[in-house]
């Protein structure tokens, strides 16, 4: 068993570190309260290959794997979350495209994701009534002549407000439930798709979540994605491996918050010593060191598993679960050891703690999580 990254897996991590301390780090509390993701940290990540780490190079990517994008996306989201999932987005999708797309699809759209281009992908699946439970869309798209003419809304969409693509999944055969999925994309300015408010979320804030509606889209049939009734199941593969996302973000969140507290800790004196010689604060930040190294190892099993082309849904549903269960812990243990101070925005630590908190929730729930583990854990898988 190797535990050590490859030449490449090593120079796609320190790569993306470098970027993350230089640029990304110095302006997330700006970001944060500008609301926004600024153009040139975007194509900075692309000038580097981070937003397309897992696509073939033929298409603009780095094709690096999903090891190396986990480190990476470990290293910007130890730097500020918000630009960690608009990256992380934006690889799904580039993914995905990569996966299922037809040769004009990827020849359109892979290139121009990779080098920002296009500012963004975005992943249109959760509705009002459809987050957990997917396969409640109501989103329709109905054959018309040898098109498609979509309608309906999407809820909670990352990036959906600058993407240059959303892939979008609608109810094409009502009668097939499940299977009467299909997924199509869709391009800003095609007649009929409008982006709903911006939400006013609690962290996160420079990364945009908007609604989106669809009124009448009409469609040529090159904009669907896959195989007619093949949504649901193109959406489960690409939500596995963004659950690997969900570990790697957790993983940075955790290793940051434990290195604002234990500096902190050693600086910061009560009772004439400083506070990391106090048995209570440093069985803290032990606890904190066990649950970043037991998050960045989960991760790297189901990144691995996934690069080896090996079933991987249950690895990448335990990482996201325990490394976002954890992050919990961890942010706000960094928040108790800072004190008052970690109660100010002036300070990483409270920015973080309002990050940190929906890690839990996208992605599929840690609720969904119990319920994929336990299911391929009775399959005996």
């Amino acid at each position: 068993m190797d535990f050590e990254p490859s030449d490449v897996q090593r120079a796609v991590a320190e790569t993306a570190r470098a970027f993350a301390r230089e640029r990304v780090a110095p302006a997330a509390a700006a970001n944060d309260r500008a609301g926004r993701v600024p153009l040139d940290l975007v194509r900075g990540l692309a000038e580097l290959g981070l937003l397309a780490v897992n696509v073939p190079a033929a298409h603009g990517g780095s094709e690096a794997g999903a090891v190396a994008y986990a480190l990476a996306l470990m290293e910007i989201a130890a730097a500020d979350c918000a630009v960690a999932v608009t990256m992380a987005v934006t690889n799904m999708v580039g993914e995905l495209i990569a996966r299922f797309g037809t040769g004009p699809q990827q020849a359109r759209h892979l290139p121009r994701l990779a080098s920002a281009e296009w500012l963004a992908g975005a992943f249109g699946l959760s509705e009002a009534g459809a987050g957990s439970d997917a396969a409640a869309l109501t989103t329709r798209a109905e054959r018309r002549g040898a098109g498609w003419v979509l309608t309906g809304e999407k809820q909670w969409i990352t990036s959906g407000d600058v993407a240059g693509v959303v892939v979008v999944w609608a109810r094409t055969h009502p009668a097939a439930g499940p299977k009467g999925i299909t997924a199509f994309l869709v391009e800003p300015g095609t007649p009929g798709f409008s982006v709903g408010r911006h939400e006013a979320k609690m962290g996160l804030r420079a990364s945009s979540t908007v609604s989106l509606s669809f009124d009448g889209c009409e469609l040529p049939d090159e904009a669907r994605l896959g195989a007619p009734g093949q949504g649901l199941s193109m959406a489960l593969t690409a939500l596995d491996g963004g659950r690997i996302g969900i570990g790697a973000q957790a993983t940075g969140t955790i290793r940051a918050a434990l290195e604002t507290a234990r500096a902190w800790a050693l600086e910061r004196r009560t009772f004439g010593r400083p506070i990391a010689e106090h048995q209570a604060i440093a069985f803290g930040l032990a606890d904190l060191a066990v649950d970043r190294d037991a998050a960045r190892l989960l991760t790297l099993r189901a990144a691995a598993l996934k690069e080896a082309g090996r079933p991987f849904t249950r690895e990448a549903a335990m990482a996201k679960l325990f490394g976002s269960e954890a992050a919990q812990r961890a942010v706000s243990r960094a928040v108790q050891v800072l004190g008052g101070a970690g109660y100010t925005e002036d300070l990483p630590a409270a920015k973080r703690f309002r990050d940190a908190r929906v890690q839990t929730i996208y992605e599929g729930t840690s609720e969904i999580q119990r319920l994929v583990i336990a299911r391929e854990l009775l399959r005996g898988a």
